[in-house]
């Protein structure tokens, strides 16, 4: 990468983390559309990407704990049926054209969820308790562990929603629970793919201590309950942006 790059990168990963990590996320798909924007290939955009939110959401976890939405029985069934495949999809290897259309939708998928979050009306439900059905639970991890291994995502943008949508737990338990899910799925999917073909690009300390200081920001703000509306719609724009163009040069 040239430096102009590395710059561009850093300056949109600390934006990135700091918006997701509002909502208990790490910023894997606004990581990916970034980077898709630039140009790098696909090797070394999911390795990135997953060691990121690796980063990103150990420091989540910590800091939603600390604060007491995590929920460890909201947790562990989604667990189970994600960590396995998590690890079947991070072994897969994509041609350049089928990653690159598998990227664009799971980005404007993402995009679509982050204006759903923007808007959506106020969720009423008790902070703290969850209602998770244990062996849908299963099912839906397994789904999305295998779909976040393969493109190299943490999984918590399919999460979130679907927790909120069945009225499963309240914004910040979800935040809680989302972030460990991440980061357990990141970890199996990244060393899974070292069986692959990987590459991490030798700017990573610096992309890395980009994306950790948003995390800072992001967490401390959204445990404050910042009104984040208009810089969501914001990164769903440029998220769209990039998963056009993924599409359209695939």
């Amino acid at each position: 990468m040239t430096l102009t790059e590395t710059l561009i990168l850093c300056a949109a990963f600390f934006v990135v983390a700091t918006l997701y990590t509002t909502v208990g996320h790490a910023g894997a798909s606004g990581y990916l559309a970034t980077m898709a924007l630039i140009g790098l290939a696909p090797e070394t955009m999911r390795p990135t990407a997953l060691t990121l939110n690796i980063l990103v959401s150990g420091f989540a976890v910590y800091r939603f704990r600390r604060a007491r939405y995590f929920h460890w029985s909201g947790l562990w069934p989604f667990l189970l049926g994600s960590v396995p495949l998590a690890a079947l999809g991070g072994i897969q290897s994509l041609s350049r054209g089928s990653y690159y259309v598998s990227m664009g939708v799971v980005l404007l998928s993402a995009s679509s969820y982050l204006v759903w979050r923007a808007f959506h009306a106020r969720v009423t439900m008790q902070e703290g308790v969850t209602h998770v059905r244990k062996i849908a639970a299963v099912l839906i991890g397994c789904a999305i562990g295998f779909i976040s291994g393969l493109i190299g995502v943490g999984g918590g943008i399919f999460l979130s929603p679907l927790l909120l949508i069945l009225g499963w737990a309240g914004p910040k338990t979800t935040a809680g629970i989302s972030a460990p899910f991440i980061f357990v799925n990141s970890s199996v999917a990244l060393v899974a793919g070292s069986l692959t073909v990987q590459t991490l690009p030798g700017e990573l300390p610096l992309l890395a201590g980009a994306a950790l200081g948003g995390a800072f920001l992001g967490t401390w703000l959204g445990l404050r309950r910042l009104k984040q509306r208009g810089l969501l719609v914001m990164l769903a724009v440029v998220m769209s942006l990039a998963g056009v163009k993924l599409l359209l040069t695939a």
